[in-house]
């Protein structure tokens, strides 16, 4: 099987890691440092999310979820953990992925988060 992997993976995912698990497909993984992570055999991979029906990549200008202030702004330090999705990066706030477009946040779909 050919697919990315994440060399040098000491951490191990699991129920209660500590990082917010997603449904991805037909498996599990976890949202890690920007990374998309699915550890499997002896390695972890590489995920990221497809752009597709159930996570489109468009501008939803009056997107208003509620789940933050409307002057927050998305970034590696804004307290959302950050997750590939097609060629860009999206936040998960509340269960949904914002992405941060021209002053606005846009809504790029909800993911199954696992408890």
């Amino acid at each position: 099987m050919n697919h990315k992997t994440h060399d040098a993976h000491d951490h191990v995912h699991a129920k209660g890691c500590g990082h917010p698990a997603i449904q991805h497909q037909d498996h599990v993984d976890y949202l890690h440092d920007g990374h998309l992570h699915h550890s499997h055999a002896d390695h972890t991979d590489e995920c990221t999310l497809a752009e597709d029906a159930r996570n489109p990549a468009q501008c939803t200008p009056k997107h208003a979820c509620g789940a933050h202030e409307g002057m927050h702004r998305h970034g590696p330090a804004c307290g959302h953990p950050a997750a590939p999705h097609g060629d860009h990066v999206d936040y998960l706030v509340d269960g949904h992925l914002h992405h941060p477009h021209d002053g606005h946040c846009d809504d790029h779909g909800k993911v199954q988060l696992l408890g």
